[in-house]
């Protein structure tokens, strides 16, 4: 039976697999940082709640955490969890507003977005 994590683990000796880029460059296939970074934003949205934040905050132009919990019709932490994952990835801004966090969607982020998928 394995140790939990021995998965992960490389044996002495033995080398790692090259990363997933390096192993498709060898075969002529280039990954570039664009690549990297649509991957990233899509990734972000790869979830419909996700979306639908994304689209009502830019009909709203900007809403407050409380507001936005209303509208998720999930858990408070896990409208958090996915408000996270888009400010991680550029999607989203905040700032305060007296004791209230203020969201909306980072322009820049999606006119960069719009241009990656344009380049498909």
């Amino acid at each position: 039976m394995q140790a939990r994590g021995s998965a992960l683990r490389t044996p002495i000796g033995e080398s790692r697999p090259a990363p997933r880029s390096s192993w498709l460059s060898a075969r002529g296939l280039a990954i570039t940082a664009a690549d990297e970074e649509l991957a990233g934003l899509t990734r972000a949205l790869g979830h419909p709640i996700r979306v639908a934040i994304v689209r009502y905050l830019l009909e709203q132009g900007e809403s407050v955490c409380s507001d936005l919990s209303e509208v998720v019709p999930l858990a408070h932490s896990t409208t958090m969890q996915h408000i996270k994952v888009l400010k991680e990835a550029g999607l989203l801004s905040a700032g305060r507003c007296g004791r209230n966090v203020l969201y909306c969607v980072n322009p820049e982020a999606l006119r960069q977005l719009r241009a990656l998928v344009g380049r498909l």
